[in-house]
């Protein structure tokens, strides 16, 4: 009788189950229907929240710093100093993109000595001419050593990667380089 006794408890804890299933059914059928607007409105806070990010990157900072916002000896003294670390850049790359391997062609490590060498004057000379780059530099004149400053650690980079001077690509850095060179000497001799 013991065994009969209990096998109602066990059907009886089925159908209990088994009601607890339809009634968590229900719930679900009515959060199911809530599932389109809670997707929408996270939708909805995405969109928002990406539109601020573009917006706040885009706009300019309150109280930017710009050329026009200083005194003309502030601008003048800027404008100096990013021509002399201009020059030295220059003879810089100059003199190391243009120096012969000391041991003739046959000397590997000297080639490789050499190519490095060139590599780093072409990248350290661009970040040493944005790291000099003042906010009071005249914007013409900024926006030139920029592009240069960009252009060195382009080639420095290319032909770290492997890029000959004669590829077409890296061939049009150089003579954008020189072009944007030309027009900061220019721009620091006033003519």
């Amino acid at each position: 009788m013991a065994t009969v006794e209990s096998r109602p408890a066990t059907i009886r804890r089925m159908s209990d189950s088994s009601d607890s299933k339809h009634q968590s059914g229900g719930q679900r059928n009515a959060t199911s229907g809530r599932t389109p607007i809670l997707i929408a409105g996270v939708a909805v806070l995405a969109v928002v929240a990406i539109a601020l990010s573009v917006w706040a990157l885009l706009r300019p900072a309150a109280g930017s710093d710009t050329a026009a916002n200083y005194s003309d000896a502030q601008r003048m003294e800027a404008k100096s100093q990013i021509c002399v670390a201009f020059a030295m850049v220059r003879q810089g790359v100059s003199r190391n993109t243009n120096l012969q391997v000391p041991g003739g062609e046959g000397d590997i490590a000297g080639a490789l000595g050499v190519a490095a060498n060139a590599r780093i004057s072409l990248y350290d000379g661009g970040q040493y001419l944005m790291a000099r780059l003042a906010p009071a530099t005249p914007t013409e004149l900024a926006d030139t050593v920029r592009a240069f400053a960009n252009g060195l650690m382009d080639i420095g980079a290319a032909a770290t990667a492997g890029a000959q001077n004669t590829d077409p690509e890296q061939s049009k850095r150089l003579t954008d380089a020189d072009a944007a060179a030309t027009k900061i000497g220019q721009l620091c001799t006033g003519h």
